[in-house]
């Protein structure tokens, strides 16, 4: 299978542009590149139920973030606040440069 690569990185704003969670903003919490998903800080929440363990005595229901597809969301521009498509421009010393199809600015790598 081919490894595919993403233009979405951990730290980076996105809007959920499809599903039950639509126009939900958050932020990049992990990428899982071989599954194609993303988890975004406070949406698709899930709940399951654990039994107490040594480790969690008391059991209980434990509240995440469940993956959703790439597909699913948008990278938000942080100038305007914009959801946009990426294009990646690659400049003549070989750096790759993510670029907002809608305003044609520049998206910086976020920091993490």
């Amino acid at each position: 299978m081919a490894r595919s690569t993403s233009r979405i990185a951990k730290g980076d704003r996105v809007r959920v542009i499809r599903g039950n969670h639509r126009d939900a903003e958050g932020t990049v919490l992990r990428v899982l590149r071989r599954e194609d998903r993303v988890v975004i800080q406070g949406v698709n929440m899930r709940k399951r139920h654990s039994r107490p363990t040594q480790a969690n005595p008391e059991g209980g229901i434990i509240t995440f973030e469940a993956p959703i597809h790439m597909s699913n969301v948008m990278l938000v521009e942080p100038a305007s606040g914009e959801a946009s498509r990426i294009r990646i421009r690659v400049e003549p010393d070989g750096l790759k440069e993510r670029i907002a199809v809608k305003s044609g600015n520049p998206i910086p790598r976020s920091q993490p």
